[in-house]
């Protein structure tokens, strides 16, 4: 892909890293060129797996597609976690070697340090590389749908490390779908301030950009003061998370800014979690743009259903399905329901699916079944229009009183309110086998949350079995490196406070 634009529009520029060095197609695939033989050159091979311990950058970018040209599996690393999971990773992945993206990454640094790793430099800039030759080697294929061409580690907190294998067809037609459903050209600039060792900044913004042949500008952790000048320096496509964009909405707001500066602008959209409608409504006010939803998970290469720009869709929607998957609805029944049905199981097959989970025959068998289909876990349904509705997660759903509470109907309900900025909420489990909901809330900067006023403000707007039981502030909630809340900590971070304020309900009647 880097070869064809290189020979067809070497001068065009690819990249603007972090650091505002640019890029050309030419530059880039001379410098994963060398990159692959700096690898080649500590006895890497084919088959082998490379971790990519890195934040954004050019020399990463360089070490992927030096992967790809040695038909290595690369391991893409977020170097803001703990040596602790950095070494559960590799321990279940076995890399033959680990580069670390230490320049521009004080964390891949000290992991670096940790490891020993010695610096290697060229045109792909200078990173570290130990190596621990020796490991097996996986088979290599010459069929794109067999071929593996990166692992991915989903967010776990227990258990051992679960490592999704997308093939070469699967990012590669995941990335050119992300470009072909936005309408993403070479002439396009793309904003990364996701990390690209996660799979939405890996497909919807590096591998768009190189399917449409577009520039793909790198921030190496996300800022708002940052993306702002981003933005109005030309970004045209600016793909985030709700988070991402709740912050720079309010860290403009502070400063008198009501609608942003970009004059290229022309596709926003925030993936990963619910929408809430008002804070929609509102973020399309500040970017003068539809704000663009979508739908997908890592097992699915990112995204698998999207929002089209300027197709009329309801705003709680996800969007229709990329062309060439399929959607099943499957109830507790296991029967498939029509359009318009209940709410189930969403079920893709398509292109976008994994090959499986690496070492683990049994997790793949339980979560692809003998149609193809994956099983996500997640909740939604089939509109009469075709397009995806998601509900939340199935291991989320909270029962409360014999009611089904879904969580992103509570936290939408939650972040209309003037004070709160980003809500969670999840289930904690009553000795008389009913479940509490609790909402947890980031205020606004300057903002004290009143939990009588909080809860009342709901209760205008959801069921009362779906109000909250408990309200905490909690201004320091874990989260993944994408900013997505990693609701599975929560319970185990805030347990003293939790308890304190359950006890009084052990043994007492729920709403």
């Amino acid at each position: 892909m880097v070869d064809r634009w290189a020979a067809e529009l070497p001068d065009q520029t690819v990249i603007v890293d972090y650091d505002g060095v640019t890029y050309t197609f030419d530059e880039l695939r001379t410098a994963s060129a060398k990159a692959a033989d700096c690898l080649k050159t500590l006895g890497v091979q084919g088959g082998d797996r490379i971790a990519l311990v890195a934040e954004n950058s050019f020399s990463a970018i360089c070490f992927v597609l030096a992967s790809s040209r040695l038909d290595c599996w690369v391991v893409p690393v977020n170097a803001r976690m703990s040596a602790h999971e950095l070494d559960r990773v590799r321990s279940h992945a076995m890399p033959s070697a680990t580069v670390f993206t230490h320049i521009v990454s004080p964390e891949a640094a000290k992991h670096a340090d940790d490891c020993s790793a010695i610096e290697a430099t060229g045109s792909f800039g200078s990173v570290r590389i130990e190596a621990s030759l020796g490991q097996d080697r996986e088979e290599c294929h010459a069929d794109a749908d067999r071929q593996v061409a990166v692992l991915f580690y989903t967010t776990g907190t227990t258990g051992d490390p679960k490592g999704v294998m997308l093939t070469h067809a699967n990012v590669t037609n995941a990335g050119r779908l992300s470009a072909e459903v936005r309408g993403c050209a070479r002439h396009d600039k793309l904003l990364c301030a996701i990390p690209m060792t996660h799979v939405f900044g890996f497909v919807s913004v590096i591998m768009a950009a190189l399917s449409a042949g577009a520039t793909m500008q790198l921030m190496d952790r996300f800022d708002e003061a940052a993306t702002l000048a981003a933005l109005a320096d030309g970004v045209s496509y600016f793909p985030a998370v709700p988070m991402m964009h709740a912050r720079i909405i309010e860290y403009a707001r502070h400063r008198g800014i009501s609608r942003v500066d970009a004059p290229a602008l022309k596709y926003v959209s925030a993936g990963g979690a619910p929408l809430d409608l008002d804070w929609k409504q509102s973020a399309e006010e500040f970017y003068g743009l539809t704000l663009n939803n979508g739908y997908g998970i890592t097992e699915t290469a990112a995204g698998v259903a999207t929002t089209l720009p300027g197709s009329p869709v309801s705003d709680t929607a996800v969007g229709p399905v990329f062309p060439g998957h399929e959607v099943r609805i499957v109830p507790a029944g296991g029967a498939t329901t029509e359009p318009d049905g209940d709410i189930g199981e969403i079920w893709i097959r398509g292109p976008n699916v994994m090959k499986g989970y690496y070492k683990a025959p049994m997790e793949t068998a339980a979560a692809l079944d003998s149609e193809g289909f994956f099983h996500t876990g997640d909740l939604g349904r089939v509109a009469p229009d075709g397009t995806i509705e998601v509900a939340g997660r199935i291991k989320e759903l909270i029962i409360r009183s014999g009611f089904n509470v879904y969580p992103p109907e509570v936290e939408t309900a939650l972040t209309t309110h003037r004070d709160v900025l980003i809500a969670a909420v999840i289930g904690h489990r009553q000795s008389d086998g009913n479940e509490a909901v609790l909402a947890f809330i980031e205020p606004v900067p300057g903002a004290d949350i009143c939990e009588t006023e909080i809860k009342e403000h709901v209760r205008n707007l959801i069921a009362p079995y779906k109000v909250p039981t408990h309200v905490f502030t909690a201004c320091d909630m874990p989260r993944a490196a994408t900013g997505k809340i990693l609701k599975s900590l929560l319970a185990e971070m805030y347990a003293d406070r939790i308890a304190v304020r359950m006890e009084p309900l052990h043994g007492a009647a729920s709403d």
